[in-house]
């Protein structure tokens, strides 16, 4: 694993921070809270990823099939 993750994380976070605000001063809050809801969707689909192949590797290392 690298760092490149945390800054893809913090990336969308950023990205999502700015467009929620956005909307905001625009009066657009429910599209702003379904923007927050998208940043953290594809995060955690980020994360999914991860877990999957940490036990991949974790089969892998003690031969479990």
């Amino acid at each position: 694993m690298d760092i490149n993750i945390i800054f893809k994380i913090a990336a969308v976070g950023l990205i999502t921070a700015i467009i929620n605000q956005i909307l905001k001063k625009a009066d657009k809050d429910e599209i702003a809270t379904l923007v927050t809801l998208a940043g953290l969707v594809i995060v955690l689909i980020m994360i999914i990823n991860m877990i999957g192949q940490l036990f991949d590797a974790l089969k892998t290392v003690f031969g479990l099939y």
